[in-house]
């Protein structure tokens, strides 16, 4: 069955090919309430999670949206460096809670609809290259093969005109829950050309819903104290709210312990008019760019919740100076599902038509000029905008007079934009080895990439001098952009599907902190034997610090690890284990992930031998040289992260006592014994470290 899935910061829609149109399906409708049912919504699958007071494990939709005591939204917008969420007493990264939302979906359509494994799902046309790989990565392992990941613009345009089969440039004005875009394609005989994009990334549904609470809670005489059940009642109150002024004139909205207050549309409309005339911007930007009046442009189709709003639909038909077409010709809920939903179909052969699917972004490598100092610089194989598939190769010689080896930086870049620039990513590094030092003359080799319609790259890098292939590998593991890879995500997801429920807290009645728990220390190494059976000191201490600096395993501070949490961490283990020699290790990306106010201070620490940096181009990076360096000296690890990839060659890894896990409470550091959980093996619990 050809399935498309419009995966929404708010909303997630799923329609499938019924043979002559796409069908969206009400995959959760029999959990909506009846003050929520309004035109299309019985359509749509909150993309929400949340726990409840006796079910275990998450619950999905809009169980989770209106019945759960605790709730995890937008993960969506999180995707976009993959922030920590926090559920019960575990943090998990936003990819892992996304796939939770995906498996969900996927369960849902096999018990109710027709059963699938495979789809087209659409991203935003300004999402970056890695919230792409991230939205990949969660619905591969909630057992969904994408078959494309297809910009939002595009899939509701092709809606639109599939069936009407006419020529035209469309603008495509969509506004949901998290973001603005605004794309310009142009529709010749079946093929879409995205011409351009602009949009914003954190303007949406979420702000408007900010700015309506702001208001209700100014008209109140003092500000309540809600407790938690009250909060999401008043969050949803307020979201309901929004969704009826777009069709009512006014609305009391209910504000728990206290009397309802009004609120008018026109009221609303005033509050956010700045909101509004910043969602024009990417119009304006497109236009200019372009070189276009608004009458070249043939449609306009508005879609995304916020495009509901009466005056967001007005302020864009000033701005162009023409209607939009008709919601009954295009559904704003649902349309980027449908359209979806039709190239899969075409995919399959299920319907006739073309679709090209275009690289959003350009794909190539970084370069030092030879004889040239300064900066690396992107060197593009793929241009942005190329049909896929797409294949090109380049010729390359590595700097050096005689060279062994070479790593190939794979990126995702926008050629016009310094490489620091935030919005360029580094999928990953390979290493090419030649079959012996060769001389520079002699080690010329050609790269080539071949970029999927499905979104995988190939890379393969062949010797010019006698054609021999010196490389030739999928790219599929993105754990050097900040992707999980996917056998961890399906390991969070089973943890998720177990999360005890919510219970009323307790205050407990004795102290919180009892007296340490003796566990098992690691054992010495080989090369010294243990002259009696009592527990040995821990001497050396091996440390994660590129996890310790994200904080709790995950990006838990924004979108940058914390150089200062590190140290911080590092002279917290000095202090409790001052008869331990401390050695932490970094990714060789550590110091351009760090804000750049922190770099010089890291440079210092490299100098100083305080931290040291594993080469780039390093199989398994810092967590491989953590392992190393563990088992050589007998060293104690400290990292919060499973290694689960590692386990099978190092067993001894999930051994009680052979690594320390870190939390940070308030001010102070706790350095609990913790065993790795080998895949598909029981959990274990935490116990403290006797020290000293």
């Amino acid at each position: 069955m050809a399935t498309g899935i419009d995966f929404g910061t708010t909303n997630s829609v799923i329609a499938q090919w019924n043979g002559t149109a796409a069908e969206p399906l009400p995959l959760d409708g029999d959990h909506i309430d009846a003050d929520w049912f309004y035109p299309s919504f019985e359509n749509l699958f909150p993309t929400v999670a949340g726990q409840g007071a006796l079910q275990r494990g998450l619950l999905y939709g809009w169980e989770a949206k209106l019945r759960s005591q605790r709730t995890i939204e937008a993960c969506k917008r999180m995707l976009r460096s993959d922030g920590a969420i926090e559920v019960g007493a575990r943090r998990f990264p936003a990819t892992s809670v996304a796939a939770g939302v995906f498996a969900a979906i996927r369960d849902r359509a096999d018990d109710y609809f027709a059963p699938f494994d495979s789809a087209v799902i659409t991203v935003p046309a300004n999402a970056k290259g890695g919230a792409r790989y991230r939205t990949r990565a969660a619905a591969a392992a909630a057992g969904i093969k994408v078959k494309a990941l297809l910009n939002e613009p595009t899939a509701a345009a092709l809606a639109y005109m599939h069936h009407l089969g006419e020529n035209g440039t469309i603008m495509v004005f969509d506004w949901g829950g998290g973001t603005i875009d605004v794309t310009v394609l142009e529709h010749v005989d079946g093929f879409f050309h995205e011409k351009i994009s602009h949009g914003i990334t954190q303007l949406g549904g979420i702000e408007i819903d900010q700015r309506l609470r702001r208001m209700v809670l100014g008209r109140l005489n003092r500000l309540p104290d809600f407790a938690p059940e009250q909060e999401r009642a008043f969050a949803l109150a307020i979201e309901r709210s929004k969704i009826r002024l777009s069709v009512e004139e006014s609305v009391h909205v209910d504000v728990p312990g206290r009397p309802a207050v009004e609120i008018g549309r026109s009221e609303l409309e005033a509050e956010i008019a700045d909101l509004v005339e910043q969602a024009l911007i990417p119009a304006r930007r497109c236009l200019n760019d372009l070189g276009a009046e608004p009458a070249e442009i043939d449609d306009i189709l508005m879609i995304g919740g916020s495009s509901r709003i009466p005056c967001v639909r007005q302020a864009v038909e000033r701005l162009m100076d023409d209607a939009t077409v008709s919601p009954d010709l295009c559904d704003p809920m649902t349309a980027v599902a449908e359209g979806a939903a039709v190239a899969a179909a075409l995919f399959d052969r299920e319907t006739e038509g073309v679709l090209k699917v275009t690289s959003m972004y350009a794909l190539g490598t970084t370069h030092q000029p030879h004889g040239r100092d300064g900066a690396k610089e992107f060197s593009t194989l793929i241009k942005a905008g190329s049909p896929l598939p797409a294949s090109r190769e380049k010729h390359y010689t590595p700097n050096g007079a005689t060279v062994q080896s070479v790593d190939i930086p794979v990126w995702e870049a926008d050629p016009a934009k310094p490489l620091s620039d935030e919005e360029n990513f580094q999928l990953t590094t390979l290493r090419v080895a030649f079959p012996r030092e060769l001389p520079r003359g002699e080690a010329e080799f050609t790269l080539k990439y071949v970029y999927t319609t499905d979104g995988l790259l190939r890379v393969t890098a062949t010797l010019v001098s006698t054609g021999e292939v010196l490389l030739d590998e999928e790219i599929s593991d993105f754990t050097s952009g900040g992707c999980l890879p996917t056998h961890l995500i399906e390991e969070h997801l089973r943890e998720l599907a177990l999360t005890p429920p919510l219970r009323a807290a307790v205050r407990p009645a004795e102290p919180v902190f009892k007296a340490p728990v003796p566990v098992p220390v690691p054992k010495p190494p080989a090369s010294r034997p243990a002259t009696d059976t009592a527990a040995p000191e821990i001497t050396a201490l091996a440390v994660d610090g590129s996890n310790l600096a994200w904080g709790n395993g995950f990006q838990s501070r924004g979108d940058r690890p914390s150089l200062a949490r590190l140290q911080s961490a590092l002279r917290a283990l000095a202090k409790e284990f001052p008869q331990a020699r401390v050695t932490a290790f970094v990714d060789p990306a550590f110091q351009h992930q760090i804000d750049a106010s922190e770099r010089p201070a890291f440079e210092e620490a490299i100098a100083a031998d305080a931290l040291v940096r594993v080469p780039a181009g390093t199989h398994g990076k810092a967590d491989r040289a953590v392992i190393e360096y563990a088992e050589r000296t007998g060293a104690t690890i400290v990292t919060n992260d499973n290694y689960g990839e590692f386990h099978q060659g190092f067993p001894w890894l999930v051994e009680k006592g052979r690594v320390l896990g870190a939390q940070y409470a308030g001010d102070i550091w706790l350095f609990l014994a913790r065993t790795p959980r080998p895949s598909g093996g029981p959990r274990r619990t935490s116990q403290r470290l006797p020290h000293g």
